[in-house]
């Protein structure tokens, strides 16, 4: 079954029992399509009629991330662990945001409490991570809106386990990101190295078909959906998700990862 015939589905269940739990997963397939205007007044109506279940609450703080609310979403994640003290996804989202705030001690509180629930290795490379800044300033996250640690630098924006996201130089070098395989190595460099170059080849290639200036790229492979878009600089943006991914909600995610991208840059170049 699609997922537009699941929301067709959920949706009819939703207005036979406006008091079913199915909003939940209609909700969240709206958000994940990108729809999250529309996915936010579906879990606002969820919760009113479910104040306590900490599904609804983890729900509405993914949303409100995609929306970048971040103050609401983390008041969101602190409602389900009141509710469920031991609940995953808000461990996990509770453990990015303080990162990207800059406070490290919550970080790794957080992040600790859901590598402890079995988390996947994309919870274990972060952790490393908040580890490495609270023992290195240098590496700290001073502002809320912008990562300094390159390897954390999309990671609020990656609401997804199976996302990853890129900067590349025009060599190939990783400035920002990483890409964890299944055992939790990061292959940034090895996936780099065979990129290098690739921003020159698409222009030669946009030049011979005479279709003006390249803006982005999205494609499909047998393991993922990777989408590629020039950064400042000369950079390559690379971002890639499961073969489930919606291609709507991949284009969402390269730009809001360029938008950062673009911010980072300018930081590091000022400094």
């Amino acid at each position: 079954m699609s997922t537009t015939d699941e929301i067709r589905q959920w949706s009819e269940e939703l207005a036979r029992d406006p008091a079913s739990l199915v909003f939940l997963q209609l909700a969240e397939a709206l958000r994940r399509q990108g729809q999250t205007d529309v996915a936010l007044k579906i879990a606002m109506r969820g919760m009113e009629r479910h104040p306590s279940n900490a599904d609804a609450h983890d729900l509405m703080a993914r949303i409100a991330v995609d929306r970048r609310e971040f103050d609401r979403a983390i008041s969101e994640w602190e409602t389900v662990l009141r509710v469920k003290p031991d609940h995953l996804g808000a461990l996990k989202g509770l453990g990015y945001v303080s990162f990207q705030q800059g406070r490290l001690d919550d970080a790794q509180r957080y992040l600790s409490g859901a590598a402890a629930q079995g988390a996947g290795n994309d919870v274990t490379a972060a952790l490393d991570t908040v580890r490495r800044s609270s023992v290195d300033p240098v590496a700290a996250v001073p502002e809320s809106t912008t990562a300094t640690d390159s390897q954390m630098l999309f990671a609020d924006l990656l609401v997804e386990e199976q996302q990853t996201a890129l900067l590349l130089d025009t060599n190939g070098y990783v400035l920002g990101g990483l890409y964890l395989d299944p055992d939790g190595k990061d292959l940034a460099q090895e996936i780099g190295a065979q990129l290098s170059g690739i921003s020159d080849e698409v222009v030669r290639a946009m030049r011979h078909l005479d279709v003006g200036e390249w803006r982005s790229i999205v494609f499909e492979t047998e393991a993922a959906v990777v989408a590629m878009a020039p950064a400042p600089q000369a950079s390559l943006l690379v971002v890639a998700g499961s073969r489930a991914t919606q291609l709507g909600l991949l284009r969402r995610l390269l730009e809001r990862c360029a938008e950062r991208a673009a911010s980072w840059l300018d930081t590091a170049s000022a400094r």
